[in-house]
């Protein structure tokens, strides 16, 4: 069956009067007709079975029947990386949302050449990865921060694994086995990297452990996805 993110609170019983695109995606492109059946999730509590109550003239409504998956909490791991042009910026949150982080925070760093960050666009993209791979949750967008700020507020209860391609550990997953356990973060820089006096800056606090991607310069969006998968 399909699943679609309902921003609404789901129990047994509801009715839920689907918007104008949801209403047009389940009866003009699905093609689904009263009775018909779909899954819903709200990212706070599980997936539902869902069955089209009324069709109308762009009109839809949902009535929730039964809670097929309770609610499972993916990995605490957070994202963090220089946000880069449209479309690359676009895979780059889809790839996260899939591989299970938590939250996504845009970082501005010296050499970020994105000035402005769509965060609506941001959690588009987010909830339809979620819808197509069967995730339960929804990550956070936060709003775009400098490294300096981040840095300056971050938990040190959290680790923070940043990218880096002069770390001495050649070996990531060698890097990653010596950090202690608990909730993580990864970071990413931008496409020109990130500059020696930030990687001075990050590398003096004790919860950073930087790691190494391998011999190849990558885009920033395939080193988040293989940073994130190392992790």
């Amino acid at each position: 069956m399909q699943r679609l993110f309902l921003e609404t609170p789901l129990r047994a019983g509801l009715t839920h009067h689907c918007s104008r695109d949801h209403a047009n995606y389940l009866v003009n492109v699905l093609r689904l007709k009263r009775g018909g059946e779909v899954l819903v999730f709200d990212g706070a509590n599980g997936e539902w079975r869902a069955e089209i109550a009324e069709t109308g003239r762009g009109a839809c409504v949902l009535e929730i029947a039964e809670q097929v998956r309770p609610q499972s909490e993916g990995p605490d791991l957070l994202f963090l990386f220089a946000p880069l042009k449209r479309a690359r910026l676009d895979y780059l949150v889809q790839k996260a949302t899939e591989l299970g982080v938590a939250g996504l925070q845009p970082v501005l760093t010296r050499r970020t050449n994105v000035a402005r960050v769509n965060l609506e666009r941001m959690r588009a993209n987010a909830i339809e990865a979620a819808e197509q791979c069967g995730i339960l949750r929804i990550p956070e967008v936060m709003e775009p921060r400098t490294l300096e700020l981040v840095l300056d507020g971050w938990d040190p209860v959290r680790r923070l694994i940043y990218c880096d391609e002069h770390a001495e550990i050649s070996s990531p997953i060698e890097a990653l086995e010596r950090s202690a356990p608990g909730p993580l973060a990864v970071l990413t820089g931008p496409e020109g990297g990130f500059e020696s006096s930030e990687r001075a800056m990050l590398r003096q606090r004790e919860y950073v452990t930087p790691i190494s991607l391998g011999p190849r310069v990558m885009r920033g969006d395939t080193a988040a996805v293989a940073a994130l998968a190392l992790v």
